[in-house]
C-alpha cells in the first residue's frame, strides 16, 4: 500500500508571495515526480485553493479550529510542513514529520524586540525538537538556525528552491511603458527589501525604477517615494502593485538590470527567476543572496549612492563585454523545481 503523506501549503491563502508559489511548484512537482505505488499525496489547502492542484488530487480543507486540533490522521504516514511558521503543527508522535525552514529573519530585524526574538526561537525549537527530519532552502539558513538552536543528531539537508519560470513564448508588452530604459525589481514592499536606495540610481539618467509586488508597509512605501523626490526622480519611479505572469516575465525579459538590495533572505526566489532570462542582476551581500547568484550576479559593496552607481557602471559594462548572459542562465538551471521535488521525495521515503 502506497504511504499517506499530507503536504501542508497552508500559506497559499495570499497570492503573489514567495511561500505561495513555493507551495505551488513544488506540489506540482511532487505531483509528477511521485510513485502512485509507493506515495500518495493529500494537500492540507486553504478553502480558497480548493483543486488547484488537479481534480484528480486529494485535498484536506483547513477549518478555523484546525488550528486547535488537528482533524483525524489516523491514515496518514507523514506531515510535511512547508513553514517554519506554520500555524498547523501535529503534536502527537505517531505522525512523521518533516519540517522546512525558510528563514529566521525574525532575529536579523532591528525593531522587533528580545522577547519576540526570544518566543519566536522557542517556538521554532519545539517543532525542530517534534520533527524527524528538517530541510533548509539554503546553507546560510541551517547555518543561522543553527547559531540559536542545536540541531544535535537530527537528520538534516538542504534542499534549494527551483524557478518558477514556466516561459510564455509571446509576451505581451505591459500597459504604460515607453521606450526608456528601466531598472526592475520585485517583492513584497516593506522594510527588510531595501527597495528605498533605488531611486538614487536614476540620478543623472533618464532611466525608470519598476517595483511590482504587494504593499505590506505603506509607511515603507513612503519612503521609497519620498527617497525618490530627494533625488528629483519621483516621476521615474514607478509602483505596478501585483503583477500577472506575463507582466513579471516581460519585465525581467526587458529590463537593463534586476535589482535586489534585499537585507535578509532565506533563499530570494526572484533572483533565480531573473538569471533564467540571463539578465544582470545587482545583489545586496547579505544572507542567502551571495550563495544563490553566485559570481553571476554583481554585487552592491554599500548603499551609499555613489557606490551603487559606481557598482552598477562596472557591473553593465562587463555584463555588455563579455558572455556573461549565457552563464547567468547556466546557473538558472541548477534550480530546478523537479530536482527539488525528487530530494523531498527522497526524504519521505526514507522515512516511511
Amino acid at each position: 500500500m502506497p504511504k499517506q503523506i499530507i503536504i501542508d501549503c497552508e500559506r497559499m491563502k495570499s497570492a503573489h508571495t514567495g511561500l505561495y508559489h513555493y507551495c505551488y511548484n513544488l506540489g506540482n512537482a511532487l505531483k509528477q515526480q511521485g510513485d502512485p505505488s509507493l506515495e500518495e499525496f493529500t494537500f492540507f489547502l486553504p478553502a480558497n485553493r480548493k483543486n488547484i492542484f488537479g481534480d484528480d488530487q486529494k485535498y484536506l480543507l483547513q477549518k478555523p479550529w484546525h488550528k486547535l486540533m488537528l482533524p483525524l490522521l489516523k491514515k496518514y504516514s507523514l506531515w510535511h510542513s512547508t513553514h517554519q511558521d506554520a500555524d498547523y503543527f501535529p503534536s502527537g508522535k505517531r505522525l512523521q514529520v518533516v519540517l522546512t525552514v525558510h528563514d529566521i529573519n525574525i532575529m536579523h530585524n532591528l525593531h522587533k524586540t528580545a522577547q519576540k526574538k526570544k518566543q519566536f526561537i522557542l517556538s521554532l525549537e519545539k517543532k525542530i525538537k517534534r520533527a524527524d527530519h528538517i530541510t533548509f532552502i539554503s546553507k546560510f539558513t541551517m547555518n543561522d538556525v543553527q547559531q540559536y538552536i542545536d540541531l544535535g543528531k537530527k537528520q538534516v539537508s538542504v534542499i534549494y528552491n527551483g524557478c518558477n519560470i514556466n516561459e510564455i513564448k509571446e509576451l505581451a508588452k505591459p500597459d504604460g511603458i515607453t521606450k526608456a530604459p528601466f531598472f526592475f525589481t520585485i517583492g513584497t514592499i516593506m522594510m527588510k527589501k531595501n527597495f528605498h536606495v533605488l531611486p538614487a540610481l536614476l540620478a543623472g539618467n533618464d532611466r525608470k525604477l519598476i517595483i511590482s509586488g504587494i504593499t505590506q508597509s505603506g509607511t515603507y512605501k513612503k519612503t521609497i517615494i519620498e527617497e525618490a523626490v530627494k533625488h528629483g526622480v519621483e516621476k521615474r519611479l514607478i509602483f505596478t502593485g501585483p503583477i500577472s505572469e506575463n507582466d513579471k516575465q516581460w519585465y525581467l525579459k526587458n529590463c537593463e538590470a534586476f535589482l535586489f538590495p534585499s537585507l535578509t533572505e532565506g533563499f530570494g526566489l526572484p533572483v533565480v527567476e531573473a538569471m533564467y532570462f540571463g539578465v544582470p542582476i545587482f545583489l545586496s551581500r547579505f544572507t542567502a543572496l551571495p550563495e544563490i547568484g553566485g559570481d553571476v550576479c554583481y554585487y552592491f559593496p554599500s548603499f551609499e549612492k555613489e557606490s551603487m552607481q559606481h557598482a552598477i557602471q562596472k557591473g553593465l559594462d562587463h555584463y555588455n563585454s563579455t558572455d556573461a548572459k549565457n552563464n547567468i542562465r547556466e546557473r538558472a538551471a541548477m534550480f530546478s523545481w523537479g530536482n527539488a521535488a525528487t530530494q523531498y521525495l527522497k526524504v519521505y521515503r526514507g522515512l516511511c
